[in-house]
């Protein structure tokens, strides 16, 4: 039997280019935020730059506009990462996320189970979204609410 792990996609948009004053606190926030999430039991990977800068830093595939932002990570249970969002020190910032983020009339996060040991790329992650948005939570995509389980091989 297989084990899954769980994938997450957050595309966030900027209020301002990230390298701008409005964005420093912000930026600042970056590298202690990643901290906790590595710290969190459960935690499996995160997404960075190819220098190794939080994904805040990457570019989306296909994106339409430049202040599109990439959080993806993946964690061994949706307890894990419903801990790291709304338990840990993370929470805090998610609260304010509307000082750094732009409303968005679209989905704009989805998870996913995929193998253990598989990482997962922005542009399958971003498709996922897509299709999620399109056609509502499936073992393709689903969001934070859904209960949809790791496939029973």
């Amino acid at each position: 039997m297989t084990t899954y792990h769980l994938a997450q996609l957050n595309l966030g948009l900027f209020r301002a280019p990230l390298d701008s004053d409005e964005m420093a606190e912000f930026r600042r926030a970056l590298d202690p935020i990643n901290a906790i999430a590595e710290s969190t039991p459960g935690f499996v990977w995160r997404l960075k730059d190819p220098d190794g800068a939080p994904s805040s830093f990457v570019e989306v595939p296909d994106a339409d506009d430049p202040l599109m932002a990439p959080n993806m990570s993946v964690w061994e249970s949706k307890a894990a990462l419903n801990h790291f969002m709304f338990k840990s020190g993370h929470a805090s910032y998610m609260r304010r996320r509307s000082e750094w983020f732009q409303r968005q009339e679209t989905a704009f996060n989805v998870l996913w189970w995929l193998p253990a040991g598989e990482i997962p790329t922005l542009s399958d992650a971003v498709r996922r979204l897509r299709h999620y948005e399109a056609n509502g939570p499936s073992r393709v995509g689903f969001g934070l609410r859904d209960e949809i389980g790791p496939p029973t091989d």
